[in-house]
């Protein structure tokens, strides 16, 4: 049974480190900034639009990643209640 917390409790620590490390990577991207009196071109709503696909995507795992740990601690957690239980 020790080692199968063991194993949970890694996981949870690396399901936690990547749902860190895809949030803060999707948050790091800035745009190129569009002063008032500039116009849009082609160039920048595909810059935009490319930014904003990107930063979708690595939430998305960063939630998926969080959602995992969030399972894997409760999991871990069922498993100390059962043993305390018996």
């Amino acid at each position: 049974m020790t080692t199968i917390t063991l194993w949970i409790d890694l996981l949870v620590i690396a399901a936690a480190l990547a749902s860190a490390f895809f949030w803060l990577s999707a948050s790091r991207q800035r745009l190129r900034r569009i002063g008032r009196h500039e116009e849009l071109d082609a160039a920048d709503l595909n810059r935009i639009i490319t930014s904003l696909n990107r930063a979708q995507i690595m939430n998305a795992r960063g939630a998926l990643a969080t959602g995992l740990a969030t399972l894997l601690a409760a999991f871990r957690v069922l498993l100390d209640f059962a043993v305390i239980v018996q």
